[in-house]
């Protein structure tokens, strides 16, 4: 059975972009100031095209790092949220938002583990709750799904029905237990709607500790169109996974029966930890579309895979802004633009300026 639930895709209008500010209690603190200028970065690229809701356990710090970098208020506000985080990842315990077939927003809280208990949850898993309490989130239902384990970015929806997503994840022995695909199915039909779903068996980055999240590997940028990371080194320890993904994805078809039109990202150039040396899994794919407006890039400071990367992005999105920001420290805790960003879509925010406790 699958639901009147459409889980829109990530060019569909947004009401706004969730972001979980680094603090001095997450794995950031070693490198607070490197990161917090990421984080400004990214405020500068999407306040043009979108307000901003900041969480974090302390909203005057968040207020201050803002000023300090000359952070005004446009059109799109920024509104401050005081709430506990574990960390910064929003977009694997960030609100999931699917519409029903009035359009209305439904709001979806899944069970965050923290990758499969690899890391602490429990505060992040409170975030979406404390949200929707505190009317931040708009009068559409609110579902509690803590029974089942989904991070936003194990799933990418082309927005008709198909959501594209991996085994490894959604398979994995510490998140829900399946052993088959369709277990997992049925779940995601009930829970978003989806009327297709495309498996990649094969596809990992070194040093990824999501276990494959699709959002670092392949991203829909439209019904018909496919980005996905190509691997050429054959040297490249991620040679022949890749590659293998590619051919799933050639022989994957889209609801009309016919292929996909692929669009292979670059490999940037082999990123390692400046501490321990391990190679960390930087990808072009981990991009941020804020709904009809823009996307945001992640760049590694490599100017000829940098250059490469937003001209495909760009021929992708032709009627997008397309704006790249530097990710070299995002990616030292193994994530990067898309890992750190939540959308809303059209009416599912509520704004509050006139709080003086939450308004930046």
């Amino acid at each position: 059975m699958t639901n009147n639930y459409t889980l829109p895709a990530e060019w569909y209008p947004t009401d706004g972009i969730l972001l979980s500010w680094p603090h001095k209690n997450t794995d950031w603190a070693y490198m607070l100031d490197q990161i917090e200028q990421c984080y400004i970065d990214l405020v500068r690229a999407i306040q043009p095209y979108a307000p901003i809701v900041i969480i974090g356990p302390n909203v005057e710090d968040i207020r201050t790092s803002l000023r300090k970098a000359q952070i005004k208020q446009t059109s799109n506000p920024i509104v401050l949220f005081q709430v506990p985080t574990n960390d910064t990842w929003i977009r694997d315990y960030g609100i999931i938002t699917t519409l029903d077939e009035d359009g209305t927003p439904v709001y979806n809280d899944f069970c965050f583990n923290g990758w499969g208990l690899k890391f602490a949850a429990d505060k992040d898993n409170l975030v979406n709750r404390a949200l929707f309490n505190a009317a931040m989130l708009d009068s559409g239902p609110y579902y509690s799904r803590l029974g089942f384990v989904l991070e936003g970015g194990s799933i990418d929806s082309d927005g008709a029905g198909t959501i594209l997503t991996t085994s490894k994840c959604l398979c994995s022995p510490n998140r829900n237990d399946y052993t088959d695909h369709e277990s997992a199915e049925f779940t995601l039909r009930e829970f978003l709607g989806a009327k297709r779903v495309l498996w990649l068996d094969h596809g990992f980055l070194i040093g990824d500790d999501t276990d494959s999240h699709v959002d670092t590997l392949a991203r829909f940028a439209s019904p018909e169109t496919i980005l996905y990371v190509k691997c050429d080194d054959a040297n490249d320890f991620q040679y022949n996974e890749l590659s293998a993904m590619e051919e799933e994805l050639r022989q994957m078809r889209r609801a009309d029966g016919k292929p996909y039109n692929l669009v292979g990202l670059p490999m940037p150039y082999p990123k390692y930890d400046p501490d321990t040396d391990d190679r960390l899994p930087a990808t072009y794919a981990n991009f941020l579309i804020i709904g009809d407006r823009a996307v945001i890039v992640p760049t590694y400071g490599q100017p000829d895979k940098d250059a490469e990367a937003l001209k495909l992005i760009g021929q992708a999105f032709p009627e997008h802004e397309i704006i790249g920001v530097n990710a070299t420290a995002l990616i030292q805790q193994h994530g990067s633009i898309h890992c750190a960003t939540m959308q809303l879509p059209r009416n599912a925010l509520t704004l509050l300026p006139n709080n003086d406790h939450t308004h930046a």
